[in-house]
C-alpha cells in the first residue's frame, strides 16, 4: 500500500519499535475505550436536539456554507450517494489501523507519536461527547436534510437512534471521523519522502466531503476536531531522529590550544639529531 514512498537512505529503527505485543494490547484498550466512551454519552437525547438547533443557528449567524449544498452534489447520482455511505461506514476504522501497523513496522518514531496524538485527540472528543452531546444534521428536521444512509444505504447505525445500542448517534460534535483523516493524511506526508505523497490529504478532503454530504456531521464539528488537532500537534512534537554529531573544537581554539604545548612547560625537547647536526656544522666550519 505504501511502497515506493520510502526514502532510499532511510531505514527503519527497530530499536525504536515498541514491543509488538504491548502496541496491541494498547490499541485494542484504547479502542475498547472510545467504544465504551461513547456509549457512555448515550441517553441525551433532548440536550442532543438542544444543542443541535444552537449549531444550526450559529452556522447560519457565521455564514458557514449549507451542507445542503454539499448533499445536493450527491443526490444527483444514487451509486455516488451509496459510494459515500460506503466510504463513511468502512474506510474509517481500517484506514487508521493501516496508518498505525504501516507505520510500526516502517516508521516506528513516527508510529509512536501518531499514536500518541490520536490517543490525545481521541480522548478529547471523547470528554466533548459527555458535556456536548449533539444530534447529528441527519436527525435535526430544521436542516431539511436526507438521512441518506437509511434511505439509500448502507448504514452503520440503528433506525431508532435512542436506544441504538452499537452506537451513540448523538456524539457528532467533534467528528473523529474527520480527525483521524486529518491525522492519516498528515501522518504519512511526514512520514514519507515521494513527491506524490501530498496526494494522502486527498483522504480527509474526502472524508470531510462524505460527513457532511451523507448529513452525519455539521461544518462546525470538523472545526472543532481540526482545532484541538491543531493543538495536540503544538503539545506533541515529532522527536528529531538524525544521529548526533560529534563535538568538533572551534579551529581557533585548536590552533591556540597546539601552540600553548609547543611553547610552554610541557614542550617536546629538540631532537638528538638536530643537536649533533648543528654541532658538525660548527665543527666543520673551524
Amino acid at each position: 500500500m505504501f511502497a515506493g514512498s520510502r526514502p532510499a537512505d532511510q531505514e527503519p529503527d527497530s530499536a525504536a519499535r515498541p514491543p509488538l505485543v504491548r502496541e496491541l494490547l494498547l490499541v485494542a484498550g484504547l479502542f475498547v475505550i472510545y467504544k465504551f466512551g461513547r456509549q457512555a454519552a448515550n441517553g441525551h437525547v433532548d440536550e442532543a436536539f438542544h444543542n443541535a438547533t444552537h449549531v444550526w443557528d450559529l452556522e447560519r449567524a457565521a455564514h458557514l456554507p449549507g451542507e445542503g449544498a454539499v448533499q445536493g452534489l450527491l443526490l444527483h447520482n444514487e451509486m455516488l450517494i451509496h459510494l459515500a455511505n460506503t466510504y463513511y461506514a468502512t474506510v474509517h476504522f481500517p484506514a487508521t489501523l493501516l496508518f498505525l501497523g504501516w507505520l510500526y513496522w516502517r516508521r516506528p518514531h513516527h508510529y509512536v507519536w501518531s499514536r500518541r496524538i490520536l490517543a490525545v485527540l481521541t480522548g478529547a472528543a471523547l470528554a466533548l461527547h459527555l458535556v456536548f452531546p449533539l444530534a447529528p444534521p441527519r436527525l435535526l428536521a430544521a436542516t431539511g436534510l436526507v438521512d441518506t444512509g437509511q434511505v439509500y444505504g448502507p448504514t452503520v447505525y440503528g433506525s431508532t437512534p435512542a436506544t441504538d445500542s452499537m452506537a451513540n448517534q448523538f456524539a457528532a460534535m467533534p467528528s473523529l471521523h474527520f480527525g483521524w483523516a486529518v491525522m492519516v493524511g498528515v501522518g504519512l506526508v511526514v512520514a514519507t519522502r515521494s513527491r506524490w505523497r501530498w496526494l494522502w490529504l486527498l483522504h480527509p478532503a474526502i472524508t470531510l466531503f462524505v460527513i457532511v454530504g451523507t448529513a452525519n456531521h455539521y461544518w462546525l464539528d470538523s472545526i472543532v476536531v481540526a482545532a484541538l488537532l491543531s493543538v495536540a500537534f503544538a503539545a506533541l512534537r515529532l522527536p528529531r531522529t538524525g544521529p548526533a554529531r560529534p563535538h568538533i573544537p572551534w579551529p581557533a581554539a585548536s590552533a591556540a590550544s597546539a601552540g600553548s604545548y609547543a611553547t610552554g612547560p610541557y614542550a617536546a625537547p629538540a631532537r638528538a639529531g638536530g643537536a649533533s647536526s648543528s654541532y658538525a656544522a660548527s665543527g666543520a666550519g673551524r
